[in-house]
């Protein structure tokens, strides 16, 4: 299984082998396209989680390619420029590009960039990610607010933290032990029925709102959200 999967696109096809060799090696699935046309293709049949971009290239240049991806993806650009070329940073942040890198270049620095830009993409992805919406119920993590039909409900940080991590994995059950360690962390010394306390809080805050989804206590086991088509 990759780590990941990259598009090279260099006109120089020693550069693309031998970043190809090195990507390989460390476990990315790697794509390569010689000119701007082919890039565009490449990506869209490719989906690549990155993307190695030389900004001179025959038939369509680096600059266009990325404009052309960036009307169908967010996904990262790593630009590449020679050394003595006029690089404009200022054009490459307005196109989208999240990095660049000037050549010659050492091989092991292009891998640390794109290992830095993928970490910064899946960190923000992730925080993006920190918000759960259902019919008449909003969960956000990241600013701590629960909204109930468009309302903000006063939630204390662990009872959100809670009903987050029940509604972030739908109609799957956790045991009280399990909660206990996902949401309070192995450092908590309470006993199980810190979670009926909570669950019962979150409860009274969430009955009848939604035939769509429920708070289900599951009889000798634990606890689940769940939902319903």
């Amino acid at each position: 299984m990759s780590v990941g999967k990259v598009l090279v696109v260099d006109d120089d096809t020693n550069i693309c082998e031998l970043l190809r060799l090195y990507m390989e090696k460390d476990g990315y699935a790697v794509a390569i396209a010689n000119d701007g046309e082919t890039a565009v293709k490449n990506f869209v049949e490719f989906r690549p989680d990155i993307v190695l971009l030389d900004v001179m290239l025959p038939k369509m240049d680096g600059w266009q390619v990325c404009r052309e991806i960036r009307k169908i993806a967010e996904t990262p650009i790593i630009m590449v420029t020679a050394k003595g070329e006029t690089f404009d940073k200022v054009l490459g942040l307005e196109l989208g590009a999240d990095d660049y890198v000037v050549k010659p270049f050492d091989t092991k620095e292009i891998m640390a960039r794109i290992k830095a830009v993928l970490r910064r993409t899946a960190t923000v992805a992730e925080e993006e990610k920190k918000q759960v919406e259902y019919e008449d119920l909003s969960i956000n993590l990241t600013n701590y607010e629960m909204k109930v039909r468009g309302e903000v409900i006063n939630t204390p940080p662990k009872e959100l933290e809670l009903i987050y991590h029940l509604a972030s994995n739908p109609n799957r059950v956790f045991t009280r032990d399990q909660l206990l360690d996902e949401v309070w962390g192995f450092d908590y010394y309470g006993d199980s029925r810190t979670v009926d306390v909570h669950v019962k809080r979150l409860r009274e805050k969430l009955e009848n709102i939604s035939d769509k989804w429920a708070l289900k206590t599951v009889w000798g086991v634990g606890y689940k959200f769940e939902t319903k088509d």
